[in-house]
């Protein structure tokens, strides 16, 4: 079944999100959004929505010093949610691979049909080389 572009998009905002937060759940929006390559809004959405699905808990703190306002934990649900979702994540990224695979074998094909195999190997380095 093909899923929307916007859903998998999330999923993998929110697999990307898990698992940041596993490792450092005290990480700021601002540090999750730039390693993360998207907006700080994008973030709180999906915070917000990660809280809402009782994936992950927000712990406030007072009075600490350095300044760590916000703490993000996964709960057991967003542990076992992560996994899920790491498991479909491999799953899309392994059939991606095997696509691009069949692209490039009849890429391949083609420029060895062409008799362009001399061009391709001056760009690409050696063909047979890179395949394996």
């Amino acid at each position: 079944m093909i899923q929307p572009m916007n859903y998998l998009e999330n999923q993998e905002i929110y697999y990307c999100l898990l698992s940041l937060l596993a490792d450092e759940p005290q990480l700021r929006q601002k540090d999750l959004a730039r390693e993360m390559g998207i907006s700080v809004g994008k973030v709180n959405y999906c915070i917000a929505e990660l809280v809402r699905k009782g994936l992950i808990k927000i712990k406030r703190f007072k009075n600490t010093k350095p300044k760590l306002p916000y703490a993000y934990m996964l709960t057991p649900h967003g542990m076992e949610e992560k996994g899920r979702i790491t498991i479909r994540f491999l799953k899309r990224k392994l059939e991606e691979y095997d696509e691009i695979k069949r692209q490039i074998e009849a890429l391949t094909q083609d420029v060895e049909q062409s008799g362009l195999r001399a061009m391709a190997e001056a760009e690409l380095g050696d063909l047979k080389a890179r395949l394996i």
